[in-house]
Formats: C-alpha cells, sequence, structure tokens
C-alpha cells in the first residue's frame, strides 16, 4: 500500500507536504509590459531627435518616386534628391508667404472677438438670471431684503471705516511679465520649430539620395535569403501603401479644401483659399482635425457676423462637405486594400498625438499602415490584423463560436 494521497513519497507520518505554487500566468507578461512602458516614455523623451527622423521617413516615401525616376533618366540620386526638396520646398515657401498676411489678419482680430463673445454670453446670462429673479419668490425676498437694509445701513454708520488694502505688484507690472513669460516661451518654440524643420529637411535630402545605397546595404547584412525576399518585400509593400494612402488623401483633401473655400467665400467668409488650406491640412489628422477646422470656422463666422444664427453657416457647410468626403468619396476612393479599423485611428491618432502632439497625430495613419503590413509578415503578431483591418463582413456570432469550440472538443479521441 502506498503512501497516503496527501503525504508525498518518503516524507514521515504526518510531515505536511510542501507543494510547489502553480505558475502565475502574470509572471512572464510582466517583464514586456514594463519594457512596453518604458518604450512609450522614452519615445515621448526623444521627441526632439525622434520627430525629425520619422516625418523625414514619411515624405521619404511620398517623394522616392520622383527620384528613382530622375536615377532612371540618367541623373544621379544626389541631384534629383536636390531637385526634388528644392521644388518641394519652393512650392511651400510660394504658398506660406501667399497665406501669411491673411493668417496674420485673423490672428490679430482673434482676442477682440473672444472678449466680444465672452461679454455677449455674459450679457444673455444676466439677462436670464434678471428674468428668474423677478419671479414672486424673488420679489418676497427683495422686499425682506430692503427692510433689513435700514439696521445694517446704522451698523455699518457706527462702525470705523476700514483703511484701504494695497497691493504689493500693481496690475501693470504683473501684465508686463506674464507679457514677458509669454513672449519668452514663444520664442523658445519658435526655435525649437526651425531646428526640427531644418533638420527634417536635411535628413530628408539624405534620405532620398541614399535610399537604394540604405536598402542594399540592409538587405546584405541579412544572411538567409529567405529572411531577405521576406524583408524587402514588407519594406516595398510598406513604401507602396503609405505612399498610395497619402498621396490619395492628398487628393481628397485638396478636393474637400477647394470645395470648403467655395462654400465659405459663397457665405461672405473672406480669405476662402486661408480656409481650404487649414482644412486641406487638419484633415489628415482623423476625427480630431476636422472637430479643429468646424471650431475655428466657427470663432471666424463670429468675427465677420457677430452673434448671428449666419455664425453657424461656416461650420455648418465644412461639416456637410466633410459627412460627404468620409461616408461616400474616401471609401470609394481609397478602397478595401488601404482601410483600417476606425477603432485602431481613433487609438492610434490618441497615442501618437498625447506623445508629439499635433505632429504625431498627422503621422498617426502611415505609422499604422506600417504597424499592419509588419503583423502581416510575422506569423507571431498575424493575428493582430484582425484589428487593424476594416472587416465589411458580418461578424460571427458568439454562440455559434460557443457551439464550434464545443464540437471541436467533443470530437477529439477520449
Amino acid at each position: 500500500m502506498g503512501p497516503p494521497a496527501d503525504e508525498a513519497p518518503g516524507a514521515k507520518p504526518g510531515e505536511p507536504v510542501v507543494r510547489p505554487a502553480p505558475a502565475s500566468w502574470l509572471a512572464p507578461r510582466v517583464g514586456p509590459a514594463l519594457l512596453g512602458i518604458a518604450v512609450i516614455f522614452l519615445v515621448i523623451a526623444a521627441r526632439p531627435l525622434l520627430l525629425p527622423v520619422v516625418v523625414a521617413a514619411m515624405f521619404t516615401l511620398v517623394l522616392v518616386e520622383p527620384v528613382r525616376r530622375l536615377r532612371a533618366a540618367g541623373i544621379p540620386e544626389s541631384v534629383g534628391a536636390g531637385v526634388v526638396v528644392a521644388a518641394s520646398l519652393a512650392v511651400l515657401v510660394l504658398f506660406g508667404a501667399a497665406l501669411a498676411n491673411p493668417a496674420a489678419e485673423w490672428w490679430n482680430r482673434a482676442p477682440d472677438t473672444v472678449r466680444e463673445l465672452v461679454d455677449s454670453l455674459d450679457r444673455i446670462r444676466g439677462e436670464v438670471l434678471g428674468r428668474v429673479t423677478r419671479s414672486g419668490a424673488a420679489v418676497e425676498a427683495q422686499n425682506a431684503a430692503s427692510a433689513v437694509a435700514p439696521r445694517k445701513g446704522r451698523a455699518a454708520s457706527a462702525a470705523p471705516p476700514k483703511a484701504p488694502e494695497t497691493r504689493p505688484d500693481s496690475l501693470g507690472a504683473q501684465l508686463a511679465s506674464e507679457g514677458l513669460s509669454a513672449t519668452r516661451a514663444l520664442l523658445g518654440q519658435m526655435l525649437s520649430f526651425t531646428l526640427s524643420a531644418v533638420s527634417t529637411v536635411i535628413l530628408l535630402y539624405f534620405l532620398l539620395a541614399s535610399e537604394h545605397w540604405l536598402l542594399s546595404r540592409t538587405m546584405e547584412a541579412v544572411p538567409r535569403r529567405r529572411v531577405r525576399a521576406l524583408i524587402l518585400g514588407g519594406i516595398r509593400q510598406a513604401q507602396r501603401e503609405i505612399a498610395l494612402f497619402l498621396g490619395t488623401q492628398a487628393i481628397i483633401n485638396l478636393g474637400l479644401g477647394v470645395a470648403t473655400g467655395f462654400a465659405v467665400a459663397w457665405i461672405g467668409l473672406p480669405d476662402p483659399v486661408l480656409w481650404g488650406t487649414v482644412v486641406a491640412i487638419l484633415n489628415f489628422v482623423p476625427y480630431l482635425g476636422p472637430l479643429l477646422v468646424a471650431a475655428m470656422l466657427l470663432l471666424a463666422g463670429t468675427m465677420q457676423f457677430g452673434i448671428e444664427p449666419m455664425l453657424f453657416a461656416p461650420p455648418a457647410a465644412f461639416l456637410a462637405l466633410h459627412g460627404i468626403e468620409a461616408n461616400f468619396i474616401s471609401p470609394y476612393v481609397i478602397g478595401h486594400r488601404l482601410r483600417l479599423a476606425p477603432v485602431s485611428v481613433f487609438l492610434s491618432v490618441m497615442l501618437w498625438g498625447w506623445m508629439w502632439g499635433i505632429a504625431g497625430a498627422l503621422i498617426a495613419v502611415p505609422l499604422l499602415l506600417a504597424l499592419r503590413t509588419v503583423c502581416r509578415r510575422s506569423r507571431r503578431f498575424k493575428r493582430a490584423c484582425v484589428y487593424l483591418e476594416q472587416d465589411d463582413g458580418k461578424a460571427p456570432s458568439l454562440r455559434t463560436l460557443l457551439k464550434a469550440k464545443r464540437h471541436v472538443a467533443s470530437a477529439k479521441p477520449s
């Protein structure tokens, strides 16, 4: 006869058995979770270094095709990259110079308009509160207060007058100090933006001039031929999809900007070219960009028409055009190949916007396309494509999935 069930073999009678603790499912996942959190905060801290690299890489995917065509025509990559970068900068500088004066005028008018809007809202609130206080209960309360008022007046006249309070700092000095700090912060932001822009342009040139060389050296460092083909296919697929998405989205945004410009010009809002450009740029940011444009057009309508029902016409026209673009034009033009799950797009915009601001929100969708390409090429992460891709088919019910699981379990040999 063997030992009892609660005693280990070779143990003395009555001695407690020490059994090994079962392995927790959480223990192997703590390390990767902490590593992911550390990487996120590292990306946030390294924003001045990583943001120019990522933005230059995104523009490289769009502008590399003209450089390849120039190379095929016999022009060296260094010269072709310089021509493409110079032409792109010339277009941006000319367009920015044409829109600088209208943007400055709107910017200068904005504080006064906001102040007038706040005053109007306070006046409306005062009128509403005045109508409420003119009710019967308020009248009785006022009568009671008027009866008590003479007593308080006599008591107040008997009390000695209080000395006026003195403030150590005048209001002008405080405003001057705040203005100085705001100017210092603005100059710091402008300097940081200038350095990032210059770094992005220089890095873009080098990436365009050495794209073929970098790709060849990367493939040369991989020893296995199958892995080379897998990596090269993934890079080419990511380049095609991101370039196709950015180019198609740019054309759609350009059309939306032109339509919005004509609409606001017909409504009577000045500088339609400026508003069309703002719409074309901010529409690259899904969900958040259109909301920001609508808020800006609402403020512009207030500045132009005052507190009148007409102030809602510019944002209403834009939202109508954006609804047509988002529900009919973009799904038809972009197609199923480049469509992503709305939840994953929104989460990506939130994450990159939180880490890198408006620049992170602009590059959130291209980075999501690159992540989807990696997941498609990797067996380990292939299941993640289910959450990244837009699936128009009807999902099976949970009851069907449970029945299928039970059927598979019952089919196993006993």
